[in-house]
């Protein structure tokens, strides 16, 4: 078997990233050695592979599904925004320097499909099947020229299409109908069909639309997933966590010990690895909500500082909301306060920035006796250390470099009181470091709070992937999804007009 797959949606968040991996789920399971491969990822939220590139965290969470360890070949190129018209383009894994969008869709993206094509050539020569996830909408118009992600890879590796659509949102009928007849007769060739996402009720009723819609197309849908609650693993855009008040699902469990433990995360511009934190909200008795405003701290028992793509916009949008001086009050009274990477180095006394503001010097909060100096090259590692008597593994993703001139070393960086630093991400995936941060914070907070001695977060993330596969294996016609994995695209679909514009 040498099969593949493109998984497009009708939308952003129609669940692309989450069927992707379902469908990488279900086939490892059987027996298939599968990848994922996402061409181009804009995402702020990232990782760090083995062997030191950086890729979109959600490809690594589908490498997860398929049991394999993530290359950069599974996204060779990322896009991480640093405002409204410029990102910095990463190509590889690793850095290539910043580039407007009419820059990058002036030429520069279509120059990459060679590069795009050689990595799924890669990965489809070592593995049985490839499932490729697409972005946004195979229909944007105004983007096909230069398209190397939807329509451009899968006619350049001669893929099948399953489109994605949202139901849960309305308007699901028209927006497969409409995506398709917005495609080239080229491109509407590979459409294979339809995939309903987040459907509530009876499927029967659905069914007269599905079948309308098959006569209207000619094209088949290959299933119905029903709606299921806190399925958005590793999602790639913090701007759905970063209005005022969202909360990340809590673990169902009760609290082990007499009290919870109330967590507010700052929702700092360009926020970025904020899945940082659902190891945190997987604990019994944690709750996890994301803030906007300095009284939204008072009850909460730690504060968390994530990072964020623009450290020095942060430290100015913190200062502006009073959020700043909140931090500032908590550290002085000994309530406990966690910076993670931009978070860690704006609680610094100085930060100099030739690089990513252009701000050169700039004061820090002052609540960690930290330097921070930006490097043009960015720090890609992947460490593993001790902190709280326990082991502790991470990733590093950074231009800013910290001198540490006191304090008490944790991690990379230190703590004073119970203020608390580090550019490692994913570290409180850690168990055994997770528990004793957290013992130390109710300590400190004066919470009988207990964590769960045997909470795994690896295991409920492989529960969660087993999940993602269940609803393929029981609601999409796995039979048909196999055929249109090794064997692609139907032959003589038909055409809907009126197709792309000229």
């Amino acid at each position: 078997m040498n099969g593949g797959l493109l998984v497009a949606g009708t939308t952003s968040d129609a669940g692309k990233s989450v069927v992707t991996a379902g469908i990488c789920r279900w086939l490892v399971r059987q027996g298939v050695k599968v990848a994922p491969f996402k061409a181009q990822n804009m995402s702020l939220n990232s990782f760090v592979t083995r062997e030191g590139a950086e890729i979109g965290r959600a490809q690594a969470m589908q490498a997860q599904a398929c049991r394999v360890e993530p290359t950069a070949h599974m996204n060779p190129v990322l896009l991480k925004p640093g405002g409204e018209r410029s990102s910095q383009v990463v190509l590889l894994g690793k850095p290539v320097g910043e580039m407007s969008a009419r820059g990058y869709h002036g030429g520069r993206q279509e120059r990459l499909l060679g590069t795009v094509l050689d990595s799924l050539a890669e990965l489809r020569g070592t593995h049985d099947a490839v499932i490729c996830e697409g972005a946004g909408s195979p229909a944007e118009i105004n983007l096909r020229r230069t398209d190397i992600v939807n329509m451009g890879i899968a006619r350049g590796a001669e893929l099948p299409v399953l489109v994605v659509g949202d139901i849960d949102r309305g308007g699901v009928f028209a927006s497969f109908f409409g995506t398709v007849a917005l495609l080239a007769p080229e491109d509407q060739a590979l459409v294979a069909g339809f995939l309903v996402n987040k459907f509530r009720g009876d499927v029967s009723l659905l069914e007269p639309g599905l079948d309308t819609l098959r006569g209207l197309t000619g094209r088949r849908t290959y299933g119905v997933l029903p709606f299921r609650h806190g399925l958005g693993i590793d999602e790639e855009d913090g701007l759905r966590v970063s209005l005022r008040g969202t909360v990340r699902e809590p673990a169902v469990a009760p609290p082990v010990g007499e009290d919870v433990l109330r967590v507010a995360v700052c929702a700092v511009p360009l926020m970025s690895n904020f899945t940082d934190v659902d190891a945190l909200a997987a604990e019994p008795g944690v709750v996890v909500r994301f803030v906007d405003r300095p009284e939204e701290l008072s009850d909460a028992d730690l504060v968390i500082v994530p990072g964020t793509r623009g450290t020095v916009r942060a430290l100015e949008w913190l200062r502006e909301r009073g959020l700043a001086d909140a931090i500032a009050r908590r550290a002085a009274e000994g309530r406990p306060v966690l910076g993670i990477c931009g978070g860690f180095q704006l609680l610094g006394e100085h930060i100099e920035d030739e690089v990513e503001s252009r701000a050169g010097h700039v004061d820090g909060l002052g609540l960690l006796p930290v330097r921070v100096r930006f490097a043009r090259e960015k720090t890609l590692a992947r460490p593993e250390g001790e902190a709280l008597g326990e082991r502790v593994e991470g990733y590093e993703i950074h231009h800013g470099v910290a001198e540490v001139t006191g304090g008490v070393p944790f991690l990379d960086g230190c703590r004073a009181g119970q203020t608390w630093g580090t550019h490692w991400h994913g570290s409180l995936e850690s168990d055994g470091f997770r528990r004793a941060f957290l013992r130390e914070v109710a300590a400190a907070a004066g919470r009988r709070f207990a964590p769960a001695p045997g909470t795994s977060f690896a295991a409920l993330r492989e529960e969660q992937l087993d999940r993602l596969g269940d609803l393929i294996e029981h609601h999409a016609d796995t039979d048909a999804l196999w055929r249109l994995i090794e064997s692609g695209a139907p032959q003589g679909l038909p055409f809907i007009p009126p197709g792309a514009p000229a």
